[in-house]
């Protein structure tokens, strides 16, 4: 059995809870991470610190053993309309337990707990592609960035 908890810049969290959100999420985002110091401010973004517009964190936590399972992380923009409110910056299941509605389930509790559209990024090899798909996301635009 799975629990869900969510998370937004209303909520004061124990710093143990964020790191072991941070800790979960570099373990098992595996090539589609980035390094624990980019996480950690991913997560105190959407935690509102430093005045930052917040968003929301979703947890999945094993109930036998209270280790998380899953963990997603989407930050509000700022905007609306021409650029979505929300962009999901991080989700991940942990590696043993991919393929049994974890990300699924992560997700839809992601989206309801939000206000406004969605945006995310993800490399066209990424299996996750499959998901977001059958979730309703739609292709509008290739992403180009420049690097200074």
């Amino acid at each position: 059995m799975i629990t869900i908890q969510k998370y937004s810049e209303k909520d004061k969290i124990a710093e143990n809870q964020k790191k072991e959100i941070v800790k979960f999420l570099f373990e098992h985002l595996e090539q589609y991470g980035d390094p624990q110091g980019d996480i950690a401010a991913a997560v105190n973004y959407s935690l509102g610190y430093q005045n930052k517009p917040g968003g929301t964190i979703v947890t999945a936590t094993h109930q036998n053993n209270q280790s998380l399972v899953g963990a997603v992380v989407l930050n509000k923009t700022g905007m609306g309309g021409y650029i979505p409110e929300n962009i999901l910056v991080y989700i991940a299941t942990d590696k043993k337990l991919r393929g049994q509605g974890i990300g699924k389930l992560l997700m839809r509790n992601a989206i309801d707990s939000c206000e406004g559209d969605i945006a995310l990024h993800c490399k066209p090899e990424n299996p996750a592609m499959q998901l977001y798909k059958k979730l309703g996301f739609t292709t509008k635009y290739l992403e180009m960035r420049l690097k200074k």
